[in-house]
Parts: C-alpha cells; structure tokens; sequence
C-alpha cells in the first residue's frame, strides 16, 4: 500500500479560502473555495508535486498517492 501524506487545511478569514499545506510534501501550498474543491485540486497536483521531488516515482506515470485532510475552521457562535 502507498504511503499516506498529512495534509493540513486552514480556513483563511480574510481570503475567505482553504489553504493546504504539508511538512511531508516539499512546496505544496494551494487554496480552493471549499473543500471539496481542494480535495479535486490535491487529487491533480499531488502525483505531479511528490514526483517532482522525486518523493516517489510512477511506474506507469499515473502513480497512486494517498492522503488524508486535517482541516481547521474556527467559527463562533453565541447564545440569545
């Protein structure tokens, strides 16, 4: 089974984006909409990114990456 990459999505207030990040994938660094935009956007630029790096390597050039999101989004909330 592949590894699995961390990735870390924090909501921007001021941008009103998710930007991803990750200490395990050298420069990545996006931002989407939503979530399940970044989710879209990670699934295409992942595979590229880690074999760039030289992170891994395609045996078919279509290489099969995993990952998991961890997302932050502070919100507040108050009672009437």
């Amino acid at each position: 089974m592949p590894k699995r990459y961390l990735i870390r999505a924090e909501w921007d207030n001021e941008a009103g984006v998710w930007v991803a990040t990750s200490e395990e994938v050298w420069g990545l660094a996006t931002e989407a909409d939503s979530i399940e935009e970044l989710v879209a956007s990670l699934g295409r630029m992942l595979p590229e990114l880690l074999e760039e790096n030289r992170q891994i390597q395609g045996d078919d050039g279509h290489p099969e990456v995993l990952f998991s999101i961890i997302s932050d989004h502070v919100a507040r909330a108050s009672a009437r």
